[in-house]
Protein backbone atom coordinates (compact mmCIF):
# COMPACT_ATOMS: atom_id res chain seq x y z
CA UNK A 1 0.00 0.00 0.00
CA UNK A 2 1.54 3.43 -1.22
CA UNK A 3 1.14 6.32 1.43
CA UNK A 4 0.04 9.68 -0.03
CA UNK A 5 0.79 12.50 1.59
CA UNK A 6 -1.87 14.85 2.97
CA UNK A 7 0.31 17.82 2.47
CA UNK A 8 3.56 18.73 1.24
CA UNK A 9 5.09 20.49 4.29
CA UNK A 10 8.68 20.61 2.81
CA UNK A 11 10.62 19.30 -0.60
CA UNK A 12 14.12 18.63 -0.38
CA UNK A 13 15.76 19.69 -4.10
CA UNK A 14 18.90 17.81 -5.11
CA UNK A 15 21.17 17.21 -8.43
CA UNK A 16 23.36 14.65 -8.79
CA UNK A 17 25.66 13.20 -11.37
CA UNK A 18 28.04 10.47 -11.78
CA UNK A 19 26.35 8.06 -9.54
CA UNK A 20 28.56 6.54 -6.78
CA UNK A 21 31.53 7.92 -7.88
CA UNK A 22 30.23 11.49 -8.88
CA UNK A 23 28.20 14.53 -6.70
CA UNK A 24 25.60 15.55 -5.48
CA UNK A 25 24.31 18.89 -4.42
CA UNK A 26 21.11 20.45 -2.97
CA UNK A 27 19.47 23.03 -4.71
CA UNK A 28 20.12 25.80 -1.91
CA UNK A 29 23.70 24.54 -1.68
CA UNK A 30 23.39 23.67 1.96
CA UNK A 31 24.65 20.33 0.47
CA UNK A 32 27.80 19.84 -1.81
CA UNK A 33 29.06 16.59 -1.73
CA UNK A 34 31.79 14.75 -3.41
CA UNK A 35 30.55 11.11 -3.96
CA UNK A 36 32.65 7.34 -3.63
CA UNK A 37 32.33 4.04 -3.42
CA UNK A 38 32.20 2.23 -0.15
CA UNK A 39 35.49 1.19 0.45
CA UNK A 40 37.28 2.35 -2.75
CA UNK A 41 39.10 4.80 -0.63
CA UNK A 42 38.30 7.67 -2.55
CA UNK A 43 37.48 10.85 -1.02
CA UNK A 44 34.05 11.42 -0.71
CA UNK A 45 30.78 10.32 0.90
CA UNK A 46 28.36 7.67 -0.17
CA UNK A 47 24.98 7.04 -0.35
CA UNK A 48 24.57 4.58 2.61
CA UNK A 49 26.77 7.35 5.08
CA UNK A 50 24.40 10.03 4.19
CA UNK A 51 21.54 8.07 5.13
CA UNK A 52 22.71 6.90 8.24
CA UNK A 53 23.49 10.39 9.02
CA UNK A 54 19.38 11.48 7.51
CA UNK A 55 17.97 8.62 9.31
CA UNK A 56 19.15 9.13 13.06
CA UNK A 57 18.52 13.09 12.41
CA UNK A 58 14.93 12.27 10.72
CA UNK A 59 14.34 10.08 14.90
CA UNK A 60 15.29 12.30 16.65
CA UNK A 61 13.25 14.98 15.11
CA UNK A 62 10.22 12.34 15.59
CA UNK A 63 10.98 11.72 19.20
CA UNK A 64 11.17 15.59 19.59
CA UNK A 65 8.09 15.80 18.39
CA UNK A 66 5.97 13.10 20.39
CA UNK A 67 7.81 13.59 23.64
CA UNK A 68 5.24 16.55 24.47
CA UNK A 69 2.69 14.66 23.78
CA UNK A 70 3.45 11.57 25.74
CA UNK A 71 5.04 13.58 28.60
CA UNK A 72 8.71 12.57 28.11
CA UNK A 73 11.36 14.91 27.95
CA UNK A 74 13.76 14.11 25.17
CA UNK A 75 17.24 15.15 26.70
CA UNK A 76 19.27 17.61 25.26
CA UNK A 77 22.08 14.81 24.78
CA UNK A 78 20.08 12.77 23.17
CA UNK A 79 22.19 10.79 20.54
CA UNK A 80 21.78 7.88 17.67
CA UNK A 81 25.24 5.90 16.21
CA UNK A 82 23.55 4.68 13.44
CA UNK A 83 24.81 2.08 10.74
CA UNK A 84 23.19 1.17 7.44
CA UNK A 85 24.94 -1.65 6.14
CA UNK A 86 24.95 -3.03 2.23
CA UNK A 87 25.18 -6.24 0.84
CA UNK A 88 23.40 -9.07 -1.99
CA UNK A 89 19.98 -10.08 -1.57
CA UNK A 90 17.54 -12.87 -3.05
CA UNK A 91 21.37 -15.04 -3.65
CA UNK A 92 22.86 -12.15 -4.96
CA UNK A 93 20.40 -10.66 -7.35
CA UNK A 94 19.89 -7.63 -6.17
CA UNK A 95 21.16 -5.61 -3.41
CA UNK A 96 19.62 -4.34 -0.47
CA UNK A 97 20.49 -2.33 2.80
CA UNK A 98 19.52 -3.09 6.57
CA UNK A 99 19.61 -0.16 9.52
CA UNK A 100 20.91 -0.35 12.81
CA UNK A 101 20.19 2.79 15.08
CA UNK A 102 22.16 2.71 18.97
CA UNK A 103 20.00 5.38 20.71
CA UNK A 104 21.12 6.70 23.45
CA UNK A 105 18.79 8.71 25.87
CA UNK A 106 20.22 9.97 28.78
CA UNK A 107 18.24 10.71 32.55
CA UNK A 108 15.09 8.94 31.48
CA UNK A 109 14.43 5.27 32.80
CA UNK A 110 13.69 2.37 30.78
CA UNK A 111 10.47 2.46 30.47
CA UNK A 112 10.07 6.39 29.43
CA UNK A 113 13.13 5.09 26.88
CA UNK A 114 10.94 2.33 25.38
CA UNK A 115 7.58 4.54 25.35
CA UNK A 116 9.53 7.13 23.04
CA UNK A 117 11.05 5.16 20.94
CA UNK A 118 8.34 2.98 20.18
CA UNK A 119 6.18 6.31 19.57
CA UNK A 120 8.77 7.90 17.66
CA UNK A 121 9.56 4.69 15.45
CA UNK A 122 5.77 4.92 14.52
CA UNK A 123 5.69 8.46 13.07
CA UNK A 124 9.29 8.66 11.96
CA UNK A 125 8.87 9.75 8.14
CA UNK A 126 12.22 7.23 7.42
CA UNK A 127 10.41 4.33 10.07
CA UNK A 128 7.37 4.80 7.95
CA UNK A 129 8.91 4.32 4.31
CA UNK A 130 11.27 1.30 5.55
CA UNK A 131 8.86 -0.40 7.77
CA UNK A 132 8.16 -3.94 6.18
CA UNK A 133 10.92 -3.33 3.41
CA UNK A 134 14.67 -3.60 5.33
CA UNK A 135 15.73 -4.72 8.22
CA UNK A 136 15.70 -2.35 10.94
CA UNK A 137 16.98 -2.56 14.60
CA UNK A 138 16.48 -0.18 17.32
CA UNK A 139 18.60 -0.80 20.42
CA UNK A 140 18.29 1.48 23.58
CA UNK A 141 21.61 1.97 24.92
Amino acid sequence: MTTKLDKVLYTAEAHTVGGRDGAGKSSDGAIDVKLSSPGSGKPGTNPEQLFAVGYAACFIGAMKAVGPKISVKVPEDVAIDSKVSLGPTNGGAAYGISVQLAITLPGLDAEQKKLLVDTAHQVCPYSNATRGNIDVELTIV
